[in-house]
């Protein structure tokens, strides 16, 4: 990918360009761009919004009240990846902030994470301490996907040893850290390591994009880093409430697909082996729901039922 940076370097050297990729989180969106612009960090941004054709007046919002804001208004859902991509070959920043519209910037950490890329020339990408809206600790890192530690977690080992999940709560909060991967909902990366290693890729639509990123980024020779005084707010899923199904199945599609990519059709099969012997195991354990309380058995009926999809649309993956 050809690198497009102002004429002004010294313009670009001091420059976040922040993308924010947005379907049907008006009210949410409106708060991230409040707490970006309310901050008043100390650094120049240019931010875009890329709009995946939402229905809930996104677009007339932030055109009426961000003129600021440099809005991409995509006619179509084109997926994480694409719409992300679409803002990075127009951005000029030193380094691009990809955050989720249902985030909050708490103070310092924009300047936080922009002041560690300039000290850390190893790092490639980092990630801030992500906290949950009532300010407890929030999953957002990663070791890397493997075969084994996906099994690892689908059947739930984690809570017997850590190994397919990091142990962040025993992790000190003034210490950056470096790790395999950190979350999509805020990441910010070198512009040098995309220019080398090319954009998100567009085959994934909705999640493991990150995750196959930061394996490129480190495969590049450069490393991530957690850094925990930069800290955001962040709400979780919303656009995947909208259609939770759907969003169930990208998961696991992604998942499959970062496999074949990363390790080889080989590994995709066995992947999908241990999903279908999980997911199998999962449904028959399933009747066991209807001895819990209503809320959990109505909770785990749902898994069920998207088990069941998954175990259908498992061949295609």
């Amino acid at each position: 990918m050809g690198d497009n940076i102002s004429p002004d370097r010294s313009e670009f050297d001091k420059k976040l360009s922040i993308i924010i990729v947005n379907w049907n989180t008006l009210d949410l969106l409106i708060q991230c761009l409040d707490s970006i612009y309310n901050a008043a960090p100390e650094i120049k941004l240019e931010t875009f919004v890329v709009d995946n054709a939402s229905t809930d007046g996104s677009v007339v919002a932030v055109r009426e009240l961000y003129t600021q804001v440099q809005l991409i208004a995509n006619t179509e859902n084109v997926g994480f990846a694409r719409a992300n991509n679409q803002a990075i070959s127009q951005a000029t920043g030193r380094y691009i902030l990809l955050l989720n519209p249902d985030t909050l910037v708490i103070p310092g950490a924009l300047e936080t994470l922009f002041e560690f890329m300039d000290q850390r020339t190893d790092a490639g990408a980092v990630g801030a301490r992500i906290l949950n809206p009532d300010r407890t600790l929030q999953t957002s890192c990663y070791p890397a996907l493997t075969l084994s530690r996906e099994f690892w977690r689908l059947m739930h080992l984690d809570v017997v040893a850590p190994y397919g999940i990091y142990r962040m709560n025993e992790w000190t909060t003034d210490t950056p850290r470096r790790v395999d991967s950190v979350l999509g909902a805020c990441l910010m990366i070198r512009r040098e390591v995309i220019s080398r290693i090319g954009l998100l890729d567009p085959d994934y639509f909705f999640t493991a994009e990150e995750i196959d990123l930061c394996r490129r980024i480190c495969k590049g020779g450069w490393h991530i880093y957690w850094v925990p005084r930069a800290q955001i707010i962040h709400y979780g899923g919303q656009s995947s409430k909208l259609a939770p199904a759907k969003s169930f199945l990208h998961l696991y599609h992604g998942k499959v697909l970062y496999f074949r990519k990363q390790h080889g059709a080989l590994a995709a099969m066995l992947y999908k082996l241990v999903l279908f012997m999980t997911t199998l195991l999962r449904l028959l354990i399933s009747p066991l729901a209807w001895l819990e309380r209503r809320s959990r058995r109505e909770q785990h009926l749902i898994l069920a039922s998207r088990y069941c999809q998954l175990l259908r649309a498992l061949p295609g993956l």
